[in-house]
């Protein structure tokens, strides 16, 4: 991880890009001059130190506001607000899996998920993504029983088959990348009827788990129509006031262009995604352009 950490300091230096960490322990104000400050950061002593430092320092980018991930990382307000963007125009259709939250007794909730019109097999994600590994451990439930086996608080998301390959669309400002990962096979209306029980589910968002390579279906690897994913990312940066964060989604399986998200991370992973490195020198090169032109522009 070091010999990483070096690797990527030297090539952004190289592109005059420095990276200087932050101290904690000493008012931000004190140190820099910054032109963005990049951090992943929650609490609500730094949210009001990012507040007073943003009065102060105006002209600084700040990646990102504390308040908007804050949202991402509650996966009961993650996914508010999707069935409101304005996506009509585009190459394709977007939806959101039902879902429900439970706080407290998972048997008991049973009852509230018939109400709530969910149907078996059930997603159950935890409600709180807080950077642990367990905050990462998705399960499928296939029946009414094996909701007592699961540990709130969760999310339920009605399973969508999608033919075993999930999407994941990176972000970084204006730029897309997408990478294909295995996920869950479809689930037949045979196999609901004699399975029962948690299954939990495959890391897939690991490079493991990468399908761009994998000999698959074209109907199921085809990536998501271009215009679609740059309107709906446009939508998302939009509603969301954020600029790094990457969208998991799925094609409902028999459809073209019928398209589930179903996750939101903020700040992922970056170094799975191709190019990183270009990717970010670029972002960062075009924050610095933005900035220029505004300053020429109020001369």
């Amino acid at each position: 991880m070091l010999t990483l950490l070096l690797f990527v300091s030297v090539y952004f230096r190289r592109k005059g890009i420095f990276f200087v960490p932050i101290d904690l322990n000493q008012p931000l104000s004190e140190q820099g001059p910054f032109d963005v400050v990049l951090h992943k950061l929650l609490g609500k002593e730094w949210e009001e130190v990012i507040e007073d430092y943003q009065q102060k320092h105006p002209e600084v980018t700040v990646l990102d506001p504390p308040g908007s991930i804050q949202r991402i990382y509650n996966r009961q307000s993650m996914l508010q607000g999707m069935a409101d963007l304005k996506l009509s125009d585009c190459s394709g259709s977007l939806f959101v899996p039902k879902q429900m939250v439970v706080l407290k007794d998972s048997a008991a909730s049973a009852d509230e998920v018939v109400k709530a019109g969910l149907k078996f097999p059930l997603v159950a994600k935890p409600l709180w993504i807080d950077g642990t590994a367990k905050s990462h451990q998705l399960y499928l439930a296939y029946d009414r029983r094996s909701l007592a086996e699961l540990d709130p608080p969760l999310v339920l998301q009605e399973f969508v088959n999608h033919g075993g390959v999930m999407f994941k669309v990176f972000v970084v400002g204006d730029i897309i990348k997408v990478m294909r990962r295995f996920s869950l096979p479809n689930v037949s209306n045979c196999e609901k009827a004699k399975v029962d029980g948690v299954f939990q589910f495959p890391r897939v968002s690991s490079a493991a788990a990468s399908a761009d390579n994998a000999d698959l279906d074209p109907r199921v690897a085809e990536l998501p129509p271009k215009p679609f994913l740059e309107a709906l990312v446009k939508e998302l940066r939009s509603l969301l006031g954020l600029r790094l964060f990457n969208i998991d989604m799925i094609r409902e399986h028999g459809s073209k262009n019928v398209f589930y998200v179903i996750d939101i991370n903020y700040f992922p992973g970056y170094g799975k995604m191709p190019d990183y490195e270009q990717v970010f020198v670029d972002f960062f090169q075009n924050l610095a352009q933005v900035k220029y032109k505004k300053r020429q522009h109020c001369k």
